[in-house]
Parts: C-alpha cells; sequence; structure tokens
C-alpha cells in the first residue's frame, strides 16, 4: 500500500490537479504518469444534475465506442433454432432457452452481456431477480431485446456499452486501457461523454454536467473541462 501511495503522490506533482484539463491534455498526463506493468482499465466518472429517483432525471443508454473497451465481453443470448445459431455464428458464448435459463438460476455461468429474442422475453422474465441487480436484464431500448441478434452481439463484442445513472447522480464506465493510444482513448472518452449529454432527460434543471474525471485502475484522478458541453 505504501508503494501505492508514493505513486499516486508522484503522479499528482507532475499536474495540477485542481484544474480542469480537455481530454487530450487529461489522457496524456494519465498515459505519462502509468508506472505499473500490468494494462490498467482507463474509466470516466462524470457526476450529473439529476436525481435518478425521479423517473424523468433517469439517464440510460448505449454507446458504442470507436475504438472498443479492450476488454474481452461474454455474452449469453436466449433465442432458438435459426436465431440461436446466428447468435454462436457472431461470437456469443451461450446460447439457449430454458436449459441455458436454468444455468443462470444454478449459477453455472458468468457473463457480461445478455440478449434475447422478443419471443424468449417470458422465458427471461422469471430470471429477474437473478439478472435485474447484475444489471443484465436484456431491454429493448437499449437494443438488447431484438430479432436481429447477430448485430446484436457484434456490436456488444465491438466495444458497445451501457451507462446508467447511479442513486449519487453519478455515471462511470471503463471506457479503454492504458495500451490504448493517445488518440484512440481520445476518441472514446469523447464518444461517452457525447452520449452522456445527448441522453439529457427532460426533467433535468440547472447544470447537467457538474464534474467529469478520467482516472485508471492505479493511476490518478485527473479533472476534465465540461464547460464545452451543452449541459
Amino acid at each position: 500500500m505504501a508503494k501505492s501511495g508514493k505513486r499516486l503522490n508522484s503522479a499528482y506533482e507532475s499536474f495540477d490537479r485542481l484544474a480542469d484539463h480537455g481530454v487530450s491534455d487529461a489522457v496524456k498526463i494519465l498515459l505519462d504518469s502509468k508506472t505499473t506493468k500490468f494494462d490498467e482499465t482507463v474509466e470516466v466518472a462524470i457526476n450529473l444534475g439529476v436525481d435518478p429517483r425521479h423517473a424523468d432525471q433517469m439517464v440510460r443508454g448505449v454507446v458504442s465506442l470507436p475504438n472498443g473497451t479492450g476488454k474481452t465481453v461474454t455474452v449469453a443470448v436466449f433465442a432458438k433454432e435459426d436465431k440461436a445459431e446466428e447468435a454462436k455464428a457472431a461470437g456469443a458464448e451461450y446460447v439457449g432457452a430454458e436449459e441455458l435459463a436454468e444455468q443462470i438460476q444454478k449459477g453455472e455461468i458468468e457473463f457480461d452481456r445478455c440478449i434475447a429474442t422478443p419471443d424468449m422475453m417470458a422465458v427471461v422474465g422469471r430470471l429477474g431477480k437473478v439478472l435485474g441487480p447484475k444489471g443484465l436484464m436484456p431491454n429493448p431500448k437499449l437494443g438488447t431485446v431484438t430479432p436481429n441478434v447477430g448485430d446484436a452481439v457484434k456490436s456488444v463484442k465491438g466495444g458497445e456499452i451501457e451507462f446508467r445513472v447511479e442513486k449519487a447522480g453519478i455515471i462511470h464506465a471503463g471506457i479503454g486501457k492504458t495500451s490504448f493510444s493517445q488518440e484512440a482513448l481520445v476518441e472514446n472518452v469523447n464518444a461517452f461523454m457525447g452520449a452522456i449529454v445527448k441522453a439529457k432527460p427532460s426533467g433535468s434543471k440547472g447544470t447537467y454536467v457538474k464534474k467529469a474525471t478520467l482516472t485508471s485502475t492505479m493511476g490518478p484522478g485527473v479533472r476534465l473541462d465540461t464547460s464545452n458541453l451543452s449541459g
């Protein structure tokens, strides 16, 4: 822990931690301060001026990161016959119907995203208590309840991520790895921030994007300049 503390203190001394930085500068600071040997996850955390307890202030959606997340995404798909074959061909790790539901119910398999064809929602609905708390329940608004399961699997594996505001009005997401180039991370940050602004709910009053921070698994938190974001 002492080493970790020293490393962070050293990183914070290399830039003005109280200033707001442009995305490109913030990414450079983060990459320049990396001292670990493993490939760290780069995250964005955003404080929004919303109270998600009110339905008209909920912020939720999906965004395709142009350079992916750098993470291997495991996908489960509820589908039958031709649609099941389509999902397998697109690279889904787990595909099935009632038998897949049984495996999930028993906690036998782990996955990052769940997709279903509309006709399978009666089966999926029984898993609400298992999938709901993990944020894995398929949702037509997020494109995870769809007849086009092949395209959905490819999108998810190609860098599409879901976002949802938490109780305190905070959204955070992994948007890449420290092995990415500065340019690739900048593009991903801008895509994510743009999606958050587009998802501004009707009930949001006052300043929408209050604060944003870029960080990595073991790196410092670098404040982002949000003044050019409408909201």
